[in-house]
């Protein structure tokens, strides 16, 4: 059995990432059109109707727009944190009371052979969570939509084989930007999103305590460049003594499409397919 891995849309504009085995597959967030999220997931093999559920890290419309849309379509369970909830369901229309799946934040619970610890971040939502799934002993986290590096979430996503970590922004782009002061200073606060420079720093902690892929992602579209992100977080690693491509896998996730898909198998190192 093997574990798969694919950011189908990665960005300030929508999120939706596809994780699945042979028996049970999910997406984490369904942050655009069910429409572009199916075509996405047809480029790797997957039909929506395979789906057992839709994960939510938190209600913010990026994260939630195509989830209703799915969920009614194909009636899949939709599973939030207890605060998500309450936040989101006037966000997305009528949702089947059967389909409506809340856990509490911090407690473990599986989907069908996915074993799911949901984690809290520093976000400025109502109860946001990142994502660790395990499989055929192999595990994947998610940590976007986070303010601050913090050692809780740093030790939630550690030795993961495939990390998916957020570099939103360079922050003198995002200084210099059009976007409103109000925007700017939420976007830098610790309860906001990651910069470049602080991704790095996660990026070089977390190398050293056995994440061996990383692959950065919710990249704005107005104040970050995938080269960019990639050039800061491979000089903060190589400034720790880590060179990307031997110590550490690192790539850039696509914000308008599927990024590599990424296999993993008990025993042997997480490879992209493609």
């Amino acid at each position: 059995m093997q574990l798969q891995f694919c950011p189908l849309f990665s960005g300030s504009s929508g999120n939706a990432l596809y994780v699945g085995t042979d028996k049970t597959k999910i997406l984490i967030d369904a942050g655009l059109s069910g429409a572009k999220i199916t075509a996405e997931m047809d480029k790797i093999g997957v039909s929506p109707a395979e789906l057992k559920a839709i994960l939510v890290t938190h209600e913010h419309a990026d994260h939630i727009s195509g989830v209703g849309v799915l969920s009614r379509r194909y009636h899949l369970p939709v599973y939030a944190s207890l605060g998500t909830w309450a936040a989101m369901s006037g966000k997305v229309g009528a949702i089947d009371p059967g389909c409506r799946i809340s856990f509490e934040t911090g407690e473990d619970f599986s989907i069908g052979d996915l074993d799911i610890r949901p984690f809290p971040t520093p976000h400025d939502a109502a109860d946001p969570v990142g994502y660790a799934v395990s499989a055929a002993g192999s595990r994947v986290a998610i940590a976007t939509d986070i303010g601050a590096v913090r050692d809780g979430w740093l030790r939630e996503v550690e030795g993961a084989d495939v990390l998916l970590l957020e570099a939103n922004h360079d922050v003198d782009t995002l200084k210099a930007s059009r976007y409103p002061y109000e925007l700017k200073r939420r976007i830098l606060s610790t309860r906001g999103h990651l910069s470049n420079d602080d991704a790095g720093k996660a990026a070089a902690e977390l190398a050293k305590r056995g994440v061996r892929v990383i692959v950065l992602g919710h990249l704005s579209g107005e104040n970050n460049f995938p080269e960019l992100a990639y050039a800061s977080v491979a000089c903060a690693l190589e400034e720790a003594g880590l060179k990307p491509g031997r110590d550490v896998m690192l790539s850039v996730a696509r914000r308008d499409g599927r990024s590599e898909l990424f296999v993993l198998g008990e025993g042997d190192e997480a490879h992209a397919v493609g």
